[in-house]
C-alpha cells in the first residue's frame, strides 16, 4: 500500500454507501461535545467490514476503544451501531471484543499487525426490533457469513431457502441459467453442490421481492434456527462430557455439539462468575427445580472463562437493563474481583432513541448487485484485481494497493471549524463486466489526498449493472448521523456520469436530501394499529397457508401419486386442470399482498410513493381475475369421485393414496385438501366483510371492498349448495375409511350428521363405543382386534320407527337414555348432561327426517356387520381390550390404514362428539399465523407459526416449512384468559387446559387476540346443530 500523504488531511465518512462525509459525535453522553483526543503518537488500525472490505483508520493509542467504534459506524452512517462491536484475536489467539472503556494500547499489542472485524455482537431476536434498513443489511451480511463458515448449522431445506434469499438481493429476478452459473462460482454454503437444484427452485418462488424484502425474508428464516446468534465456548461439566456454553439473549445455554440441551434463563439466575479455570452459574431457589443451586463447568483456561463472563455481562445488561449501568466507585484502599461493565446503550434505549428522536435520518435504498462471480469464494482470478483508479495529485499510487480507504480520527473532533476538513471524495466508478472507464476520478472542484481510492463498495470484487442515483453536487451541510447521534456533515461533491456500485450494499438514495416530517412520522408508526391492518395481515397469513395446501396437491401428491402408472389420465388431468392454473394465480395474489403489507408496514422507502395503507384495491383487481377460474370449481366433486373410482379399481393406487396421507405433508385427509380452493372464497368473503363493516362509507378503501365482496358473494352463493353436498361427501369417505365391517357407506342420499363416544350399556356394564349418526342409520362401534387404527362396527340400527327416551331414574345411570328401535332396543350413557342433549336433539331430528326420507335403508350394510349384530358383543370385550393395551406391538407388524390422529379417534379419547355442522364452523374459522407459545412450567415464550384447521393447532417453525412440526386436537379443550395468580403479566395472551395440560399463547394484537379466541372456541365448545345454525345467521362471519 502507497503511504499517505503526509499533508495534513481530513477524510470524509460514509464513503462506503455513498453517503454524505458526517462528523462523529460519541454515543456515550448524547447531545454533548465530543471529547479532547489525547496527545501521543497516532497509529493506523486496519478493520475488516460485514463485507469482506478492509477500512484503515488513523487514530491516537491513547484513545478509547469507544473512539475508533465511533469513527467506524460515523464511515458508515450506522444509526443502530450498538447492535454491533469490534473483535480481534488477542495474544492468546483468542477473539475478543474491543472494549470501549479501555485505551486502545492497552488492547492491541500489536496494532499495525493486527486486523479487527466489525461484527454483530448482540442478536435480538425479532429482527423487527431493527427500525433501519441499514442495520439490518448488515444483520444479513452477518448471516451469510455464518452460513459460508458453518457457524449457522441448519437442515437443508433451511439453508437452500436462505441461500436462495442471498441470491435474490445480490442477481435479483429468477432466470435459470444465471442462477445456476451464480451457485457454481459462489460457494454460500458447505457443501453446496447437492442443493443447488433445492435452492433453484426456492429462488423462483422469490419473484419480485427487492433486495430489501430478500434482506427482510433471510432474517426472518435465521432467527427461527436454534444455532442463530450463537457463539460457542467449549467446556465441560463435572463428570467430564465436553460441552459448549454460549449466550442468547434469555440467558446461558448448554449446547452439545450443536444440539441446545439446557437454557437458564435470565430471571432464574442470581449470579454468573469465575474462579479459575471454573464457569459457575448460581440459580434462584426453585422448589419445582431439580437443578442444583450452583452449576460448574470447567472451561481451558481462566481467560477463557473471563472472555465468557464478560459477554454474558453485556448481553444481560444489554437485553435485560433499562439503561447503562452506572460506573462503580473506586475503592480507596484495594479492589477485589473484577471492575469490568457494559458501556454503552441499552437495546430499549436504543428502541426509544430511533422511534422518539427528531432527527433526519439519511433515507437510502437496497439494490440488487447481479454480482457475476466472487472472487473471494471462487478460484476464478478477477478481471476487477488488474486496475485499481488512480487519483489526480495521487501519482504515488499503486495499482496494487488493496481495497482499502484511509480514514482519520480528526473527522471526530473538527466540529470547531468544518471548513477545514472539508474535502471530497472519489465518486465509486461503474462498470459492466469490462474494462472501460476503470480510470480513477475526481472532484472538479477540489483535490482529494486519499492515497488508496479503489471503492469500498467492491467488496466482492465483482462486476454490476447499476442504475443507482448518484449524490447531488448541492448536498449542503445536511445533516448525517453518527451511531444514533447528530453529527454535522461535510460538503462532497460526485462527478457526472459516476453512479455509486449497488453491490449488495444499500445505497443513499438522493442523499443530499434529508426525510420530511411526514416520513419521520411514517417511521416512527413502523407497525400500524389500524384494525385494517390487521384484518389485511390475517388474508396474508391465510393466504400462505392455503399456498401450501395448494402445493399440497399441484406439487406433493404430483410427484407421490400423479406420475405413477396407475393413477388415470383421467385424474391426472382433472387435477392439473383445476389446481395448477389455482396455484399460478394465488402465487401473483400472494406476492401483491406481501408487497402491500411491507409497504403499509413501513419496511420500504417505496410507501413514501402514494397512499398504501389499504387493501381492497389488490382483493378487487385479484378477484376480478380469480372469477374465470371459478367457473371449474364445480368439478370438486368429480375430481373426489374420479379419485375414489381408481382406488376402488386399483389396489396399487389405493395403496399410493394411503402411503401419501401417511406422510407429514399430509397433516390433514386428502380429500380436505381437494375442496381448499371453495373453502379460501368463503375466508375472501368474510374478510371483506370485516373490512366494510369496520370502514366508514367516507374511506379510500370502502368502495373496493364492499365491490370485490359482491363479486365474491356472487360466487359464493352460486357454489354454495355445490359445497354442502361435497363436504358430506367428503366426510363419508373419510369415515369410510376409519370402519371395519360396512360397506356401500357412501350412497346417494345418505347424510352425516353425529360422531362421538357414549357408553353402551350391556351385561358386562357400561362399555366405551363410538356412534356414528347418519340420516338413516345409526352404527355403534370400537376399537377392535384389528393390525390397524380402524373402528369395527358391532351394530345397527335403523332410524325409520326410532323413539328416545331418557332413563337415568331407570338404570341409575347418569346421563342415560335408550334407543328404541324396531327390532332392538340400546341404553346408551353420554360423559356429561350437555352431551347427552346434543346427542338427543340431533336423533329427533335425524328420526324426523327419517320418516320423511326415501333416502337409503340400512340393509345396503355388508353381512359381515350384521354377522357381528348377531353375535353376543359381549364375547369381545375382552379381546377388544386385549388389542387397545397392545396398540404399538400390532403397528409393527403391519403399518395402520391411515393416520391415528383422526377425528374419530380424537373423539374417541376425548370422550366427546362433534356434529357435521361442527366440522362446517370449523372449515369457515380457519387460521393462522405467528403465535408465542408457552408451558406451563417452562419461562420464555417460544415463537411459532401456528395454522388453525380441522379442529387442531398446527405448529411449524416458520411459514416456509413443509409439514408441521407438532399438532394439538383442541376438541375438549377449554380458551380462558389467564387469571392473576399465573403470573402472565402480558397482553393479548389467552389459555388452553384440559386436565393437568396447560398451554398459553401470545398474539400480536387486540385484533389478533380476538380472532384465535373466535376460531378456536368454535372448536372447544362445539353446540347443538340447530344452536349452532341459529348462531351462523346471526353472525355471518
Amino acid at each position: 500500500m502507497a503511504e499517505p500523504d503526509p499533508e495534513p488531511m481530513s477524510s470524509g465518512a460514509g464513503q462506503r454507501l455513498g453517503a454524505p462525509d458526517t462528523l462523529g459525535i460519541s454515543t456515550l453522553d448524547p447531545g454533548h461535545r465530543p471529547p479532547t483526543m489525547p496527545p501521543g503518537r497516532h497509529v493506523t488500525i486496519r478493520v475488516r467490514m460485514l463485507d469482506d472490505t478492509e477500512e484503515v483508520f488513523d487514530i491516537s493509542q491513547k484513545a478509547s476503544g469507544k473512539v475508533l467504534f465511533d469513527l467506524v459506524c460515523s464511515h458508515m452512517n450506522l444509526i443502530e451501531g450498538d447492535y454491533f462491536g469490534l473483535e480481534f484475536q488477542n495474544h492468546q489467539k483468542m477473539m475478543v471484543w474491543l472494549d470501549h472503556i479501555k485505551p486502545i494500547i492497552k488492547q492491541l499489542r500489536r496494532p499495525k499487525h493486527t486486523i479487527l472485524r466489525f461484527a454483530v455482537k448482540f442478536f435480538p431476536p425479532d429482527h423487527a426490533q431493527l427500525l433501519e434498513e441499514l442495520t439490518r443489511y448488515l444483520f444479513a451480511l452477518q448471516i451469510k457469513q455464518d452460513l459460508s463458515c458453518g457457524r449457522l448449522t441448519c437442515n437443508d431445506s433451511s439453508a437452500a431457502l436462505m441461500v436462495s434469499h442471498i441470491i435474490q438481493s445480490e442477481i435479483g429476478d429468477f432466470e435459470e441459467s444465471q442462477c445456476r452459473s451464480h451457485l457454481l462460482n459462489n460457494n454460500y454454503i458447505p457443501d453446496q453442490m447437492p442443493l443447488i437444484d433445492k435452492i433453484m427452485e426456492f429462488h423462483s418462488k422469490n419473484i419480485g421481492h427487492t433486495p430489501a424484502e430478500s434482506d427482510f425474508q433471510l432474517l426472518e428464516v435465521a432467527r427461527c434456527l436454534e444455532m442463530y446468534g450463537i457463539r460457542l465456548h467449549p467446556a465441560k461439566d463435572r463428570e467430564g462430557t465436553v460441552l459448549s456454553l454460549a449466550v442468547a439473549h434469555t440467558g446461558v445455554l448448554v449446547f452439545q455439539g450443536h444440539t441446545k440441551i439446557n437454557a437458564f434463563n435470565w430471571s432464574k439466575v442470581r449470579k454468573l462468575s469465575f474462579k479459575r479455570k471454573r464457569f459457575l452459574i448460581k440459580l434462584r431457589p426453585d422448589l419445582n427445580s431439580s437443578y442444583q443451586d450452583t452449576l460448574e463447568f470447567l472451561m481451558a483456561s481462566r481467560d477463557c472463562c473471563k472472555v465468557f463472563w464478560k459477554i454474558c455481562v453485556e448481553y444481560h445488561a444489554f437485553f435485560r437493563l433499562f439503561e447503562e449501568p452506572k460506573p462503580k466507585p473506586k475503592p480507596v484502599l484495594f479492589t477485589r474481583g473484577s471492575s469490568f461493565r457494559f458501556s454503552g446503550r441499552t437495546q430499549k434505549q436504543v428502541i426509544d432513541y430511533v422511534r422518539e428522536s427528531d432527527f433526519k435520518k439519511i433515507p437510502f435504498e437496497r439494490k440488487h448487485s447481479r454480482v457475476q462471480h466472487n472472487s473471494r469464494l471462487s478460484p476464478l482470478p478477477s478481471p476487477r484485481h488488474q486496475e485499481v483508479p488512480r487519483e489526480r495529485g495521487a501519482p504515488g499510487a499503486s495499482a496494487d494497493s488493496p481495497p482499502r480507504r484511509h480514514w482519520k480520527e480528526s473527522v471526530l473532533v473538527s466540529a470547531e471549524d468544518p471548513s477545514e476538513s472539508q474535502t471530497t471524495r472519489v465518486s465509486p466508478f461503474h462498470q459492466r463486466n469490462s474494462h472501460e472507464d476503470r480510470t480513477g476520478s475526481v472532484s472538479r472542484t477540489e483535490e482529494t489526498r486519499s492515497s488508496t481510492p479503489q471503492t469500498l463498495q467492491e467488496h466482492l470484487r465483482t462486476g454490476v449493472v447499476s442504475n443507482s442515483p448518484h449524490l447531488s453536487a448541492s448536498s449542503g451541510h445536511s445533516h448525517g448521523m453518527v451511531n444514533g447521534q447528530k453529527s454535522l456533515e461535510l460538503c462532497s461533491h460526485s462527478p457526472n456520469g459516476r453512479q455509486p456500485s449497488p453491490l449488495t450494499s444499500p445505497l443513499l438514495n438522493d442523499a443530499g436530501s434529508v426525510r420530511t416530517d411526514d416520513e419521520d412520522e411514517v417511521r416512527r408508526k413502523r407497525f400500524p394499529t389500524d384494525r385494517a391492518y390487521f384484518i389485511a395481515k390475517e388474508l396474508l397469513t391465510t393466504e400462505r397457508t392455503y399456498l401450501k395446501d395448494l402445493e399440497v396437491i399441484t406439487v406433493s401428491f404430483q410427484s407421490a401419486v400423479g406420475h405413477d402408472e396407475a393413477t388415470p389420465d383421467s385424474l391426472k388431468n382433472a387435477i392439473l386442470s383445476t389446481f395448477e392454473p389455482l396455484h399460478k394465480f394465488h402465487t401473483g395474489f400472494l406476492r401483491e399482498v406481501e408487497q402491500r403489507l411491507a409497504l403499509w408496514e413501513g419496511r420500504s422507502n417505496a410507501h413514501i410513493k402514494g397512499d398504501y395503507q389499504r387493501i381492497g384495491d389488490v382483493m378487487l383487481k385479484n378477484l376480478q381475475g380469480l372469477k374465470p377460474l371459478t367457473v371449474n370449481l364445480h368439478k370438486q366433486s368429480e375430481i373426489l369421485l374420479e379419485l375414489e373410482k381408481a382406488c376402488r379399481a386399483s389396489h396399487k393406487l389405493e395403496g399410493l393414496c394411503r402411503d401419501f396421507e401417511l406422510q407429514k405433508v399430509c397433516y390433514i385427509p386428502l380429500n380436505v385438501f381437494i375442496l381448499r380452493p371453495l373453502h379460501r372464497l368463503i375466508h375472501y368473503k368474510q374478510i371483506l366483510e370485516r373490512l366494510c363493516k369496520h370502514y366508514l362509507a367516507t374511506h379510500v378503501d370502502f368502495r373496493d371492498c364492499r365491490a370485490a365482496l359482491a363479486d365474491v358473494s356472487e360466487v359464493v352463493e352460486q357454489l354454495q349448495g355445490n359445497l354442502i353436498k361435497m363436504e358430506n361427501f367428503q366426510k363419508l369417505l373419510e369415515l369410510k375409511k376409519d370402519l371395519i365391517g360396512v360397506d356401500n357407506l357412501v350412497v346417494p342420499g345418505r347424510e352425516f350428521i353425529r360422531l362421538g363416544c357414549l357408553s353402551k350399556l350391556s351385561g358386562k356394564g357400561l362399555q366405551q363405543r363410538m356412534f356414528f349418526l347418519f340420516s338413516d342409520v345409526i352404527l355403534y362401534t370400537s376399537r377392535g382386534m384389528t393390525a390397524t387404527n380402524q373402528f369395527k362396527v358391532h351394530g345397527q340400527l335403523p332410524l325409520h320407527g326410532m323413539t328416545i327416551r331418557v332413563s337415568e331414574d331407570e338404570w341409575g345411570v347418569p346421563h342415560a337414555f335408550t334407543l328404541v328401535g324396531q327390532h332392538q332396543s340400546v341404553v346408551v350413557a353420554a360423559s356429561s348432561l350437555t352431551e347427552m342433549e346434543k346427542w338427543m336433539e340431533d336423533l329427533k331430528m335425524a328420526i324426523e327426517m327419517a320418516k320423511t326420507s326415501n333416502g337409503p335403508s340400512y340393509d345396503l350394510l355388508t353381512s359381515n356387520e350384521t354377522d357381528s349384530n348377531k353375535c353376543p358383543e359381549d364375547s369381545l370385550v375382552e379381546a377388544e381390550s386385549e388389542d387397545d393395551m397392545t396398540p404399538s406391538h400390532t403397528s409393527l407388524e403391519k403399518p395402520a390404514l391411515h393416520r391415528g390422529n383422526t377425528m374419530v379417534h380424537v373423539c374417541w379419547h376425548r370422550n366427546t362428539s362433534v356434529s357435521m355442522v361442527d366440522f362446517s364452523i370449523a372449515v369457515e374459522n380457519q387460521l393462522s399465523g405467528n403465535l408465542l407459545r408457552k408451558f406451563k412450567n417452562s419461562n420464555g415464550w417460544q415463537k411459532l407459526w401456528v395454522v388453525f384447521t380441522n379442529f387442531s393447532l398446527f405448529f411449524y417453525k416458520s411459514h416456509q416449512d413443509d409439514y408441521p412440526l407438532a399438532s394439538l386436537p383442541l376438541l375438549g379443550y377449554s380458551v380462558t384468559i389467564p387469571s392473576e395468580s399465573e403470573n402472565i403479566h402480558k397482553d393479548y395472551v389467552f389459555k388452553l387446559h384440559f386436565k393437568s395440560h396447560i398451554y398459553y399463547f401470545r398474539t400480536e394484537s387486540e385484533y389478533s387476540f380476538e380472532r384465535w379466541m373466535e376460531v378456536i372456541r368454535s372448536a372447544t365448545v362445539p353446540s347443538g346443530r340447530t344452536r349452532l345454525l341459529n348462531s351462523k345467521e346471526s353472525h355471518p362471519h
